[in-house]
C-alpha cells in the first residue's frame, strides 16, 4: 500500500513538473520568441495608423549604403477621420483644394487613416498650412524611388502578386506571409532576394490611440516615428559606386541609344558600374509611360547578354600565341587587305608585311586568321575558358545561364577563321569581357566577377557577406605584361587612339562585329583600363548599330575614364 502511493506521487510530481516545464516554455516562446511580434500586434489593435513608407521592404545599396533606387521623404497630406469634428465639411474643403473627387475621398476615409500620394503645388501647401483642418496633417513619406534611379537592370522592379501560381511559389521560397496583391520582386535584385528584402513591419508610421471601440483616447494625440526596426527586412548592398554608377549612364544617356557599360575594380571582380540601354523608370507609377516611350526592348540588360566580340577577341589569340610561344612581338606577317581570303581586312590596301605587335595595335584581320591557323580551335578553346569567357556567373547575381554561348563550337568545320576575329559562334557578354581584361590588367589573375556584397540590418550593419570563388591564374605573368604593352600601342598609335585619356593614359582593344551584312551597322566595342600604369578601373563600352570600335566606342571609354578618374 505504502509502495503504490509512493508511486502515486512520483507520477503527480512528475505530473506537475512536466506542466510547469510546458508553461515555462509557452512563456519563453510567447515573451522571447514572438513578443516583439506580439507587442507589435497589440499596438496596431489599439491604435490607428498609417505606415510613412510605400513598401515594407529593404533597400537595394550601392557599397556605401546609398539607395540606388533614390528612396527620399517628401511631404504627403496624412488624413485621420477619426480626429475630425467635422469630417463632412473638411471633406468638402480638402477635395476641393487638392481638386479631388469628393466621393472618392470620402470612401477613402471610411475605411481609416491614409495619406494622399502626390505632390502638393505652393499654392495648395500655403492653404493648406493656412486653414490647419482637424485630423489633416502634412508628414514626410519614404518614397522608394527618386527622380533618376540608378541601375535599374540590375535593381530590377516591383509588380503586384496576381496569380495563384506566384502566390504558392512566394510561400514555397519564404517563411514570410503573403498576400494576394503583395508588391513583390519581378526582376532583378528585387526577384533574386525577395524573401531577404520583404519586410514584417513598417519602420515610419504616424498613428492614434484607440480604445477597444475605436474611439480615439484623449491625451497622446498624433504620434509619429521614424525609427522603427524591423528584424524581418534586409538590405541587399552591391558592390557598384553610385558615383560611378551615375557618370556612366549620363554618358550613356547622350551617347548611346542602344548598348551597355561595365566598370570593374582593376585587381578584384567588383562591379562599380553597370548599366544598359534604352532604360526604364522602375516606379509603378512610371513604368507604363516608360514602355510607351522605349525605342527597343527596354528590359533587356545588355551588360549580361551575348554578343559577337569582333577584335576584342584577338586579344584571346595574343595571349595564346604568346604564351605558347608561337609569335614574339617582331614576328612578320603578310596582309593583301581587300584581296585577303578567307577573311578580308578593314584596310582594303592592306597592311603589307607587317609586324605581330602592329597587326594587334592596328587590328589586321588577315594576321588574326593566320595566328587562329597555327594555334588550332582547341587551344583557342582553352584560352578563352582560361580567361572567363565560358563563365557567364556573377557572384551574388544569379542571373540564368545563356546556353547559346558555346565555345566548343569554335572546332566546328569552317569556323575557325570566322573565330579568331570574334566573329562566327563566337559569343560573350559585356561582364565577361571585363573581366578578361581584367586579368590582363592584374598580371594574368582571373577574378569571378561579383556585384553583390551581402546583407545589412536597418542599421546598415552587415550581417551576411556574400564572397565568391577564389581568384586563380589565367595566364603567365610575362604574358600578361607583354600583352599590356600591345594593349597600350592601340590607344597610342593603334586604331584605338580616340580611347587615349590624356594625363593618365590608358590601354585596350577595340571590336567591330558585322551584324546586318558587310557594310552595314556594326556592334561596336572598347574594352581597356586606366591608368595605363597601376590601373584602377576596367570599362567595356558596347555601342549597338555603331560605326566601329575606333570611332563608336573607343569616345566613349575616354568620357567616361577621364571623369572617373577625378573621384576621390
Amino acid at each position: 500500500m505504502l509502495l503504490i502511493r509512493r508511486r502515486r506521487m512520483v507520477a503527480s510530481f512528475g505530473f506537475i513538473v512536466a506542466a510547469f516545464v510546458g508553461v515555462l516554455a509557452h512563456m519563453y516562446n510567447i515573451q522571447l520568441v514572438h513578443g516583439d511580434a506580439l507587442a507589435v500586434q497589440a499596438l496596431h489593435m489599439r491604435s490607428e495608423e498609417v505606415a510613412l513608407e510605400e513598401y515594407v521592404r529593404g533597400e537595394i545599396t550601392d557599397r556605401h549604403g546609398v539607395p540606388l533606387s533614390g528612396g527620399h521623404y517628401t511631404n504627403r497630406v496624412v488624413i485621420f477621420p477619426s480626429l475630425m469634428n467635422n469630417p463632412d465639411h473638411i471633406i468638402k474643403k480638402l477635395a476641393a483644394l487638392l481638386r479631388m473627387d469628393t466621393a472618392d475621398l470620402a470612401k477613402k476615409m471610411r475605411r481609416g487613416a491614409f495619406y494622399i500620394d502626390r505632390s502638393l503645388t505652393s499654392a495648395e501647401l500655403r492653404q493648406l498650412q493656412d486653414d490647419k483642418p482637424a485630423g489633416v496633417y502634412l508628414l514626410p513619406v519614404y518614397r522608394r524611388y527618386g527622380s533618376n534611379p540608378l541601375a535599374v537592370h540590375v535593381t530590377g522592379y516591383l509588380g503586384k502578386i496576381s496569380s495563384k501560381q506566384e502566390y504558392t511559389r512566394l510561400e514555397k521560397q519564404s517563411s514570410k506571409n503573403y498576400r494576394l496583391g503583395d508588391w513583390v520582386g519581378q526582376s532583378g535584385l528585387e526577384y533574386f532576394y525577395e524573401p531577404q528584402l520583404k519586410g514584417s513591419r513598417a519602420v515610419r508610421w504616424a498613428r492614434v490611440p484607440v480604445d477597444a471601440r475605436g474611439r480615439v483616447i484623449e491625451g497622446p494625440g498624433l504620434l509619429v516615428d521614424s525609427a522603427g526596426i524591423d528584424p524581418e527586412r534586409r538590405n541587399v548592398v552591391t558592390t557598384i559606386d553610385s558615383r560611378i554608377q551615375r557618370i556612366v549612364e549620363q554618358v550613356m544617356d547622350r551617347q548611346i541609344d542602344n548598348g551597355a557599360v561595365v566598370v570593374m575594380q582593376a585587381g578584384s571582380g567588383d562591379i562599380l558600374a553597370m548599366a544598359s540601354r534604352p532604360d526604364y523608370h522602375p516606379d509603378p507609377r512610371e513604368m507604363a509611360q516608360s514602355v510607351q516611350k522605349a525605342a527597343g526592348e527596354i528590359f533587356i540588360d545588355h551588360s549580361t547578354s551575348l554578343y559577337q566580340p569582333g577584335s576584342v577577341f584577338k586579344t584571346v589569340l595574343a595571349a595564346a600565341a604568346l604564351e605558347e610561344g608561337l609569335v614574339r612581338e617582331d614576328t612578320m606577317f603578310y596582309c593583301a587587305g581587300a584581296g585577303a581570303e578567307p577573311v578580308r581586312c578593314w584596310n582594303e590596301g592592306g597592311h603589307g608585311h607587317i609586324s605581330f605587335a602592329d597587326a594587334f595595335a592596328l587590328s589586321c584581320n588577315p594576321v588574326f586568321v593566320e595566328i587562329g591557323r597555327r594555334l588550332g580551335a582547341d587551344s583557342i578553346i582553352e584560352y578563352a575558358g582560361k580567361l572567363g569567357l565560358d563563365n557567364q556567373q556573377i557572384t551574388g547575381y544569379p542571373v540564368k545561364k545563356d546556353t547559346r554561348q558555346d565555345l566548343s563550337l569554335i572546332g566546328k568545320p569552317y569556323s575557325l577563321a570566322n573565330s579568331s576575329v570574334g566573329q562566327g559562334p563566337v559569343l560573350v557578354t559585356p561582364v565577361q569581357v571585363t573581366a578578361m581584361m581584367n586579368a590582363l590588367a592584374c598580371g594574368g589573375i582571373y577574378h569571378t566577377p561579383r556585384l553583390v556584397t551581402g546583407l545589412s540590418d536597418g542599421a546598415g550593419h552587415l550581417v551576411e557577406k556574400i564572397t565568391g570563388s577564389l581568384p586563380r591564374r589565367a595566364i603567365d605573368q610575362d604574358t600578361a605584361a607583354r600583352l599590356n604593352s600591345l594593349l597600350r600601342m592601340v590607344t597610342i598609335s593603334g586604331v584605338g587612339r580616340k580611347a587615349g585619356v590624356p594625363e593618365w593614359g590608358s590601354a585596350g582593344k577595340t571590336g567591330s562585329a558585322q551584324v546586318a551584312g558587310e557594310n552595314g551597322p556594326v556592334n561596336a566595342w572598347f574594352s581597356g583600363y586606366v591608368p595605363a600604369e597601376n590601373p584602377r578601373y576596367v570599362i567595356t563600352v558596347l555601342v549597338c548599330s555603331g560605326r566601329s570600335g575606333g570611332d563608336t566606342a573607343a569616345p566613349v571609354f575616354r568620357d567616361i575614364a577621364s571623369r572617373i578618374m577625378k573621384i576621390q
